[in-house]
């Protein structure tokens, strides 16, 4: 049910608006005390509010400014007996939502408590998608190599630049394209962005390019390419090193002359478009085995950026798994977590053969695996046993082999412990030892029930 506010000193009017509204299936409040309006909507939630614009104490303009400037979520309705064209405009210029004048007239009331109440649910649910929807991931880290990275996109963001973003497999280097199109002075337009690997390479010219309709088996319909789309742009080629050595002499080309023609086109069509293009392989040696296309290569390459892996920059990774975690658990409405120092260790050990993609994902699965607020290093352990990165972990940590083979006897009963709902007798079953040894063995490492 929707729920009005109405503030004016004259009861009568607020009876007679509060009656209308009721029989509307409105949830009506009021009060003829400017000032107790005002702990009514600084305490209460309303969908729309009533305001007289004369009354004693606070005026109506003033409780307007004083909602304005706590930045309150409220569509308000105007309404006065001295109603003139300044009032009117001095309410609109205030943020009022809409200006009646009295005596009030039924329908016109209705209509604008109704279009009022329905614009506050639709920005209390913008505002809610808001928070549920993550906006754009930052770069996070307080490494040297870090440090450098967001030097050199603030230098050069603004300018028209192209860049080359280096890096393997998960290191982030969508990341920093969208950090530079967020800075640039083109951001304006979204980030039109093509994955060259993803493409085959029978349609990648069609996809950068476009194709007229009927220019091939299948080309039903004129098709607007990614170059075209991102006119007065940036265009994003990730995984350029996977592209075919025939579509990158057309886009040297089309940097070259700054124009492109659809497939089965013969008009050139003239573009502005800055690339950013990104890739995990190395450039060089794909030119040395022709792969890839020397003078292309030169023109990429204005601006180079490299992002080191995870295993290079250890010192992010307790800043990244504070991040991931933290927004993790507010997507899913968990419990924050908190990690102990041995954890925060174990962590900054591991090899992260994913670098921060998998990163995330190990905190994700241990974030809704666990359910106690702290995690340790026996979780850590447990929850990466089939991380790519697990294995080196054991071994980095380990300053011995007898170590290592106690740290993955550990894991492993605890794993075995849990998939059998901590059954002791099921568990020494399948480990095939005596009740009394698993005993020995739990004492020995500490394990125990959450």
């Amino acid at each position: 049910m929707k729920s009005i506010l109405i503030i004016d000193d004259e009861p009568e009017i607020c009876e007679s608006i509060k009656m209308i509204l009721e029989y509307e299936d409105y949830n009506v409040d009021y009060t003829t005390d400017s000032i107790k309006g005002l702990h009514k909507i600084e305490y209460g939630n309303y969908d729309a509010l009533l305001l007289d614009i004369q009354m004693p104490g606070n005026n109506g303009f003033e409780v307007l400014n004083w909602i304005k400037s706590r930045e309150i979520e409220l569509k308000i309705i105007m309404i006065s007996a001295h109603a003139s064209l300044e009032n009117a405009v001095r309410s609109t210029k205030l943020g009022a939502f809409d200006f009646l004048e009295k005596p009030i007239d039924r329908d016109k009331l209705l209509i604008s408590v109704r279009n009022a109440a329905e614009q506050s649910r639709l920005a209390k649910e913008n505002k809610k998608l808001k928070k549920e929807v993550p906006g754009p991931e930052k770069i996070l880290g307080e490494s040297e190599a870090i440090k450098n990275i967001l030097d050199t996109i603030s230098r050069v963001a603004k300018t028209d630049a192209r860049i080359l973003i280096t890096g393997e497999n998960g290191t982030g280097k969508e990341l920093v394209a969208g950090e530079i199109h967020r800075q640039s002075d083109r951001v304006h337009k979204d980030l039109v962005e093509v994955n060259c690997a993803a493409i085959p390479q029978e349609l990648i010219e069609s996809e950068l390019f476009g194709h007229e309709k009927g220019s091939f088996t299948g080309a039903v319909k004129q098709r607007i390419g990614k170059f075209e789309q991102a006119d007065n742009g940036i265009l994003f080629l990730d995984e350029i090193g996977d592209m075919s050595i025939h579509a990158q002499a057309k886009v040297l080309r089309a940097i070259e002359e700054g124009r492109i023609e659809r497939v089965g086109g013969n008009t050139k069509i003239e573009i502005d478009v800055r690339i950013i293009s990104a890739t995990n392989k190395d450039l060089q040696d794909e030119i040395s085995k022709g792969n890839f296309r020397e003078d292309l290569f030169h023109r990429l390459n204005v601006i180079p950026i490299h992002i080191p892996p995870l295993r290079e920059r250890k010192e992010d990774i307790p800043i990244l798994v504070g991040h991931f975690s933290k927004s993790i658990c507010e997507k899913n409405k968990f419990v924050p977590k908190t990690y102990t120092e041995s954890a925060l260790s174990a962590l900054s050990k591991m090899p992260w053969k994913g670098n921060i993609r998998e990163l995330r994902n190990v905190i994700e699965r241990i974030v809704i695996m666990v359910t106690k607020s702290e995690i340790t290093e026996k979780e850590i352990f447990l929850y990466t046993q089939n991380s790519s990165s697990n294995t080196d972990d054991l071994m980095n940590i380990s300053n011995s082999f007898q170590e290592f083979k106690e740290k993955a006897e550990r894991a492993f009963i605890l794993k075995q412990l849990q998939a059998n709902n901590w059954n002791i007798s099921k568990t020494a079953e399948i480990l095939g030892i005596q009740r009394s040894h698993l005993y020995n063995k739990l004492k020995k490492y500490e394990i125990e029930k959450d």
